[in-house]
């Protein structure tokens, strides 16, 4: 696999995270850091499949621990502030990117039973080549959530 569009949505994302002009979420939605707390779950849990893939293993992706309140608030807790989440992000990224890099055509074509949800709306429930899975982080994934920070900017920035 090439991550050449993957390291560019990390970089676009960890600009715009590392921004000092975050607020809350005025939905009431998540703020920066536990925005940054899900890409990083996010990240380690399909750098983990990867990985479990070149092994032989037929692991699943499943996003809900990436949305588990509990779960962000210890992966937040775990880091110090909001510097440390952004090196966090930061590291697993280059990580989740040399695996990418690494994989051969056909353990990216491997299909891997994908569940994703969305504010509790089903997106996908079906198996995903372990590919599109990667792509669909620097497709969709990344470029949500910058969008996402980038509308906790306050007023005026």
């Amino acid at each position: 696999m090439d991550s050449t569009a993957l390291r560019a949505a990390y970089d676009r994302f960890l600009e715009v995270a590392a921004l000092p002009d975050l607020g809350p979420a005025s939905d009431g939605g998540w703020d920066a850091d536990r925005v940054l707390a899900h890409v990083l779950s996010v990240d380690a849990g399909i750098a983990a499949v990867a990985l479990g893939v070149v092994s032989g293993a037929r692991p699943g992706f499943d996003n809900r621990i990436g949305l588990d309140v509990a779960n962000l608030a210890r992966i937040v807790a775990d880091h110090p502030g909001r510097n440390g989440l952004v090196d966090a992000v930061r590291g697993q990224g280059a990580v989740l990117c040399d695996v990418a890099d690494r994989l051969g055509d056909r353990d990216a074509a491997v299909p891997v039973p994908t569940l994703l949800l969305s504010d509790g709306v089903v997106l996908v429930d079906q198996p995903l080549p372990l590919g599109g899975l990667i792509d669909g982080l620097a497709a969709d994934h990344l470029p949500r959530h910058t969008q996402q920070l980038l509308d906790l900017r306050w007023p005026g920035s």
